[in-house]
């Protein structure tokens, strides 16, 4: 019985230890390298500028990053000849953007470190937060520490990555399986409060749906034919380069651009939120900042897990530098 009680203290303790050691902490990088987080800043603050769209670009790397597996930077990851690239994923094919900023990133933060000491799940993570605040939204301190995923899977991605055209039961289910619930559900999908549509993602609701607003869908019809010109883009919210409520606004009015979208104000368990939301600012992006340090604490990699990637495109051989 001792030594079985001994046992367990001894576990208990290594698992403290290897909890205080390998978890996520806003100060992972103040000693090792202080210079890599302007670094991200700067360039995420410069690519922002010349196209506003790529702050909701960025935010949603991460996003599509850490419901796959966590977040471990392997939508990154190109195919290979014996690995099909997320990107090829539903979600993700002809959709995510902004892997050359994420290169660009990563060139300068390992020159002003002076080696690879910063992954490519951190940059992404690092990287939402600072184009959420480059578009007037909250800031929030980022936990580092991730470490870099050696693998990457396109049939995980298409199964659980969420859709747009998915109710609200089934919103709901997916985010409980990647431990999120109803408020975080609502708080990220105010998100889309910046970036924009393709056509082929909304036509269905715009020609279909029951619950909208006849006057918007009209004026989004206008640029998405019911054949064609599936990649006419539209914007998310009328304000799709500045983080606002107006996301939420949109909602109560029937005017949300996706099924999913206006699923959240559709006489569902979501409704109050949303409209809650969409009167109080502050209350909004104190929970999009809370959710967005949930949403990065998905399955990270840590400690000696996982690698530093040199080329965040590509996996990091035994034959290369060693991190």
């Amino acid at each position: 019985m001792a030594s079985h009680t001994n046992f367990l203290l001894h576990a208990f303790v290594w698992l403290a230890l290897a909890t205080t050691v390998f978890s996520l902490s806003p100060k992972f990088y103040d000693k090792v390298c202080p210079q890599a987080l302007p670094a991200i800043k700067k360039i995420v603050q410069a690519a922002v500028h010349r196209e506003r769209r790529m702050g909701a670009s960025l935010l949603r790397l991460h996003f599509h990053d850490c419901f796959v597996n966590g977040c471990d930077g392997s939508l990154l990851l190109d195919s290979t000849s014996t690995m099909d690239s997320e990107k090829n994923a539903r979600g993700n094919f002809n959709s995510v953007r902004g892997f050359e900023v994420v290169d660009q990133i990563k060139a300068e933060v390992d020159r002003v470190c002076g080696r690879p000491v910063v992954s490519c799940a951190d940059i992404l993570a690092v990287a939402a937060r600072d184009s959420v605040v480059a578009l007037g939204g909250p800031s929030w301190k980022v936990r580092l520490g991730r470490r870099d995923s050696t693998t990457a899977s396109r049939t995980l991605a298409d199964t659980v990555l969420p859709s747009a055209s998915m109710d609200l039961p089934a919103l709901i289910n997916n985010f409980k399986n990647q431990g999120l619930n109803q408020r975080d559900l609502v708080a990220l999908s105010g998100g889309h409060t910046i970036g924009l549509s393709q056509c082929s993602i909304f036509r269905n609701r715009i020609y279909n749906a029951t619950n909208i607003d006849p006057a918007f869908a009209k004026e989004r019809r206008a640029t998405c034919p019911l054949v064609g010109g599936n990649t006419n883009l539209a914007p998310l919210d009328p304000t799709p380069a500045r983080f606002d409520t107006a996301y939420f606004k949109n909602l109560v009015k029937k005017r949300g651009l996706l099924t999913s979208d206006q699923a959240l104000f559709n006489g569902g368990s979501t409704d109050k939120l949303v409209k809650f939301y969409s009167l109080n600012p502050d209350a909004f992006w104190d929970d999009f900042a809370k959710s967005m340090i949930k949403t990065g604490n998905i399955k990270p990699l840590t400690g000696k897990q996982g690698q530093i990637r040199v080329n965040c495109r590509k996996i990091q051989l035994k034959h290369d530098f060693q991190s």
